[in-house]
């Protein structure tokens, strides 16, 4: 008799939610994903993941619902299981979701490191944060000084910024500033990008990591993974430096998922000169706890603006808007 074929949502934000899907789903017949559902990042819900991407077991792609319609979708789709997919949110929020979907019926988890690693060729130093903000993008680009002074190659990946076409974006590279152009990058990819190509390093980014990696493998001595925390486990690196958040105390604790620096042999404490140093101490000796053997490092990364005179007001950042 037949194993009965297991219909799948993938709550994500259009980033580590592909990447669980490409690694997973895309050649598991026993599976069939019937739709992503999508938060955080503005105008992803209403599309669909390319068949281009999705693999012969979808010619049509894979429709990108709105997370609020969760339950419907588990009702009229006859969902059997919901993965969750993304990040940077509190761990109530998990569980609130993960409520949702057991009452309406289904099962729910989370997918572990061993099934959707990608194993790398080449050194990688994967630079992840238990939060955005936290401070991945200096911390990168110090560590890039550093590798260049060495006379290595490096190659920086970044993490999908999927504001555009899907499958045109499966696997960018920028080498130069035309590229940006080309691509038509969105004033948050030009931010992280245009660092990296100053100081003469090639960039990759896009949707599907395998294609990327072993793209990047064949001009790289060492692959700097600077993940958002969407995509913080997306190699097998040897080396890791995990940058936990510099926010307030609590944070990381309460921060899915945040114990991912767990397996880090480096982990990167990141406060800045410009905030009070009041309460710091606890999340800092808490620091030490999940990751026996670590080694432990503070760093300061102030808050620099060049014109002060320009900044008018407070409100949210231009990131994951995808302003141009």
């Amino acid at each position: 008799m037949s194993t009965p074929v297991r219909r799948v949502v993938i709550l994500g934000a259009a980033g580590r939610d592909f990447h669980d899907f490409n690694t997973v789903f895309r050649n598991d017949p026993s599976a069939r994903v019937v739709a992503f559902t999508a938060t955080q990042i503005p105008g992803i819900e209403g599309r669909r993941y390319p068949a281009a991407l999705a693999g012969p077991l979808y010619p049509d792609g894979i429709p990108i619902f709105p997370e609020e319609e969760l339950r419907r979708l588990i009702r009229d789709e006859a969902v059997d299981l919901c993965v969750f997919s993304y990040s940077d949110v509190a761990h109530a929020t998990v569980m609130h979701l993960a409520s949702l979907v057991i009452a309406a019926g289904a099962d729910f988890t989370l997918l572990g490191a061993a099934r959707t690693m990608l194993k790398a060729r080449v050194p990688v130093i994967a630079v992840t944060a238990v939060r955005t903000g936290a401070g991945k993008s200096q911390t990168t680009r110090y560590l890039g000084r550093i590798l260049k002074d060495l006379g290595l190659r490096v190659v920086a990946v970044r993490h999908p910024m999927p504001y555009g076409d899907l499958a045109a974006q499966a696997c960018q590279r920028f080498g130069a500033y035309a590229d940006l152009d080309r691509e038509r990058c969105t004033i948050e990819e030009r931010e992280e990008y245009e660092p990296h190509l100053a100081s003469g390093f090639v960039v990759y980014a896009g949707v599907d990591y395998e294609r990327i990696l072993r793209s990047a493998e064949t001009e790289a001595d060492v692959i700097l993974w600077t993940a958002a925390t969407t995509t913080c486990r997306s190699t097998s690196p040897p080396s890791t430096s995990a940058s936990p958040t510099r926010t307030g105390p609590g944070t990381r604790r309460a921060t899915t998922p945040a114990r991912r620096t767990s397996g880090a042999p480096t982990s990167s404490w990141s406060t800045s000169a410009t905030r009070p140093t009041r309460g710091t101490s606890t999340p800092w000796r808490r620091r030490r706890a999940p990751q026996p053997g670590a080694r432990v490092l503070r760093a300061n990364s102030p808050v620099v603006c060049e014109r002060p005179e320009l900044v008018r007001g407070s409100g949210p950042s231009s990131s994951r808007t995808g302003r141009r």
